[in-house]
């Protein structure tokens, strides 16, 4: 797609996943589309960086699994002969980092409060309910402070005891014949760059927009750049706080109800060690209790015997470079100086609340009718799939049923 004024039918602003899936929805069902990134790549949140110093080394600093279970992308995936690619990850375990140690996850655990506990979590609604209110009672207050609370908030990234509690897990069916859980030949970001690839859609990144207006046609997209875009339908796949802003000057009340929904942004350090430089035992991560940083993932799904990767996710702004990097490398048994590559990168994730379902559905009334559409990763979860599952209620609200061909 060549740069300069155009109109399409349908033109997506932004590539992450839930960009990524909206356009290939439309695309294949015959729909000119154009997608707009900001950033120089797709992916978004699934973000795979490989250090070049490394031979291409690769390390997950965003989302870090798919699973069997998310439907609508394996349903792309197939569709586009990619789940041939999918990789079996190996099994790791999670460690808790407490006090300085890493210690294992039943050495939190209360087993006597949780017997007590449970039944009553399996007969409670999770709906209306925070994280806190609805896990804190149902496993026991001492196995939520001292275990789960802090492993909910390594998923999330952010504290979560405000969080719903209907948007931390949603159960999927499962799909056997594909991989419980697998990973890409190249890390996760392969999924939208190759979709992007093989849907056939046009790409245009380093493209920001500035704002959006009505227009004969439908939309006009004012970007950064001092060109224009238009189109006749319009998906915005992009953080609340910029949707709120870009939907300002055609639907006011939609932004009005997305204001509310805050950002939590998440500095996340990738560090690559020689294999021979690192003593402790493979692991999936870390759950960190008092450490300083949310969680760690470690490459070690996916061996190598050259090097060993860990992504560490750090509170956004809460402690410079230089602590992080110790922090990290004191949790991992070593020293700054055994560090063969490092990569540091900003992540931004939802802030959602109790009660979010119901702005959902409130945003929804305010878009019925009109040719916009909005999706993310802060509508059902945070999860790849509720991302393409909101992609594409959003399409068919704006299209209809997607196409097969």
């Amino acid at each position: 797609m060549s740069n300069g004024d155009s109109h399409h039918a349908h033109i997506v602003i932004g590539g992450g996943i839930s960009g990524v899936t909206a356009a290939h929805y439309a695309q294949r069902a015959g729909i000119d589309t154009l997608l707009l990134e900001s950033g120089s790549r797709l992916g978004g949140c699934m973000h795979t960086h490989a250090f070049p110093e490394l031979d291409g080394y690769w390390v997950e600093g965003g989302s870090h699994s798919c699973f069997n279970s998310y439907g609508n992308l394996l349903a792309i995936m197939e569709a586009l002969d990619l789940l041939s690619r999918a990789t079996a990850k190996e099994k790791q375990g999670y460690r808790l980092w407490r006090g300085g140690e890493r210690k294992s996850i039943l050495s939190a655990l209360h087993p006597v409060e949780l017997a007590v506990s449970l039944p009553g979590l399996l007969l409670r609604d999770k709906s209306r309910c925070s994280v806190a209110e609805y896990y804190g009672r149902g496993l026991g207050k001492r196995n939520y402070r001292d275990l789960f609370g802090p492993a909910f908030r390594s998923v999330i990234c952010q504290p979560a005891d405000d969080y719903p509690a209907e948007a931390l897990f949603r159960k999927k069916p499962r799909r056997k014949d594909v991989l419980r859980s697998f990973t890409m030949p190249d890390g996760l970001a392969e999924i939208p760059t190759r979709i992007a690839e093989r849907t056939g859609f046009g790409v245009e990144t380093d493209k920001s927009v500035s704002a959006v207006a009505a227009a004969d046609s439908g939309f006009a997209l004012s970007l950064a750049d001092g060109s224009e875009r238009t189109c006749g339908a319009l998906t915005l796949a992009v953080p609340p706080d910029v949707a709120a802003r870009l939907l300002a000057g055609v639907a006011a009340d939609a932004a009005s109800v997305i204001e509310p929904v805050g950002v939590a942004e998440i500095d996340t350090l990738v560090l690559a060690f020689r294999a021979e430089d690192l003593a402790i035992e493979p692991l999936a991560g870390l759950i960190s209790i008092d450490g300083g940083f949310y969680s760690a993932v470690s490459r070690d799904f996916l061996s190598d015997s050259r090097y060993r990767g860990f992504a560490f996710h750090f509170p956004g702004d809460s402690v410079g470079d230089e602590t992080q990097l110790a922090a990290a490398c004191r949790a991992l048994d070593t020293s700054p100086d055994k560090v063969a590559a490092l990569h540091r990168l900003r992540n931004r994730l939802p802030r959602l609340r109790k009660g979010h379902q119901q702005l959902v559905e409130r945003l929804d009334q305010a878009l019925a009718g009109r040719r916009i559409a909005v999706t993310g990763n802060w509508f059902l979860g945070v999860s790849i799939e509720d991302c393409v599952t909101r992609s594409r209620s959003e399409h068919e609200r704006l299209f209809g049923p997607p196409q097969s061909r």
